[in-house]
């Protein structure tokens, strides 16, 4: 069964992602169970694709709920074209120095 890509679940009605996320449950199931029994699977990247997948369709159907959709989720997106600008380091109060001078009780200068 091959796994379809992020349109594809786009243009699926709401019933149609609710069997196929069934489905690729189901045989994630039967994939994790093969490998936990010490089985040899035909495709062991397969586990990871179908993980995947199951995440799409849900993040699909939630935006379906929720009214954002994909072009509202690429607004939203913040460019990075300014490098991030760094404080200058603050100087260490003079206590803090005259402490570090100093040597532990037991130790010579």
């Amino acid at each position: 069964m091959p796994i379809i890509r992020l349109k594809e679940i786009r243009d699926m009605s709401s019933e149609d992602r609710a069997k196929k996320l069934d489905e690729y449950r189901t045989e994630l199931l039967r994939l994790k169970t093969m490998i936990g029994a010490g089985g040899t699977v035909e495709n062991p990247a397969r586990v990871k694709t179908l993980r995947k997948t199951i995440a799409r369709v849900l993040t699909v159907e939630h935006e379906q709920t929720r009214g954002t959709g994909e072009t509202e989720a690429k607004k939203t997106v913040p460019k990075k074209t300014e490098q991030k600008k760094t404080a200058p380091k603050k100087a260490r109060s003079k206590k803090a120095e005259s402490k570090k001078a100093e040597p532990k009780k037991g130790e010579k200068k």
